[in-house]
């Protein structure tokens, strides 16, 4: 059986890379071996060397809501559970109650309880008061990830964004603005709880099996378009890649990115303008890159391969296409065939 936790770890360890961290410097200082850690049939790092690598990437990133960000960045390769879910839900509800059955394969720390009221359904994450106090900085930053992992999962399957009406945690000394930005919801504190509260007719939305196509593919593909480096990328190039790996079916805004790379908006685009690039040039960059290869394969219409990459008109697509390649995307994918036939 795939070792979820194991898996886990490694998805934080690549989000850091995104971050300009060294996964091999952050397993050192939490003793973690991080060659066996690649190696197949190796266990996953326990508890204490967990809690000394959250506490080493928030620290090193200079991030205190390093597993907000991360659970915000929706790392594909964090997707695994996810596969488990897709292929026995049929609704959002369904897919809720399988995520917390199967929350145990990634944590001990956290359970998963789901409470329906007239008005709102409610996600409740329960956790072991003792485990929380042993393990301050999994408890802090698994929490956060957790939450707004949940959102970007049900946003994933439903194909488009559910707004929560309110989420509470019990965090204090951190920025509560920040909270919101994430959740696009108020925030509130309340001692000892985690709670997401939806509407509750997000409770019979259908998850969308072409959705689930999709989320394959792009778990098969992406990371064949990642630029290389050893986390020393210029920032342009790390944005890039975040961008790419986490192009899921929504558009990220160069707000939150820069607070993804813990920078403020202005000082996101002084330091692109130093490199000589814009955050626009990245994210068309992004684009084409996937519009090309979308066309290529022959797997979606053109309307499709414009909604997967954030247009809201086939018609604003085409002409971004032509710009970019002088052809219409019916030409281009036409003349690839045409080339394919004749090799």
């Amino acid at each position: 059986m795939e070792d979820f936790r194991k898996q886990f770890t490694l998805s934080l360890l690549a989000y850091a890379v995104q971050r300009g961290l060294s996964p091999q410097m952050l397993c050192r200082q939490a003793g973690i071996a991080y060659a066996a850690l690649q190696q197949t049939g190796t266990p996953a790092p326990d508890a204490l060397r967990t809690e000394r690598l959250w506490h080493c990437a928030a620290l090193e990133a200079n991030d205190p809501f390093f597993g907000l960000h991360f659970g915000e960045s929706m790392q594909l390769a964090a997707l695994g559970v996810i596969g488990q879910i897709l292929h026995s839900s049929g609704t959002a509800g369904e897919a809720l109650s399988h995520a917390g059955a199967l929350l145990h394969l990634i944590t001990d720390l956290f359970s998963m309880q789901i409470s329906h009221e007239a008005q709102q359904m409610d996600i409740h994450l329960l956790y072991d008061p003792a485990q929380a106090a042993a393990y301050p900085h999994t408890f802090r930053q698994l929490s956060d990830y957790l939450l707004v992992f949940t959102l970007h999962e049900l946003n994933g399957l439903t194909l488009h964004r559910i707004a929560p009406l309110e989420i509470t945690l019990p965090h204090t000394g951190f920025s509560m603005p920040e909270y919101s930005r994430v959740f696009r919801c108020p925030v509130r504190r309340r001692e000892n709880v985690f709670t997401i509260s939806l509407p509750r007719s997000v409770k019979d939305e259908p998850v969308l099996t072409a959705n689930r196509e999709l989320q394959r593919y792009l778990l098969q593909q992406v990371q064949l378009f990642v630029r290389p480096g050893d986390g020393q990328q210029q920032l342009h190039t790390r944005i890039y890649n975040y961008l790419l790996t986490n192009s899921y079916l929504y558009a990220l805004s160069q707000e939150a990115v820069a607070a993804n790379f813990n920078i403020s908006p202005r000082n996101l685009q002084r330091r692109l303008k130093e490199e000589g690039i814009t955050y626009l040039q990245i994210v068309e960059s992004v684009r084409k890159t996937l519009a090309m290869h979308y066309l290529r394969q022959e797997t979606y219409q053109v309307r499709e391969v414009a909604a997967i990459l954030g247009y809201n008109e086939q018609s604003a697509f085409v002409r971004a296409f032509r710009r970019w390649t002088g052809l219409t995307p019916t030409l281009y994918r036409q003349q690839q065939a045409a080339g394919t036939a004749t090799t």
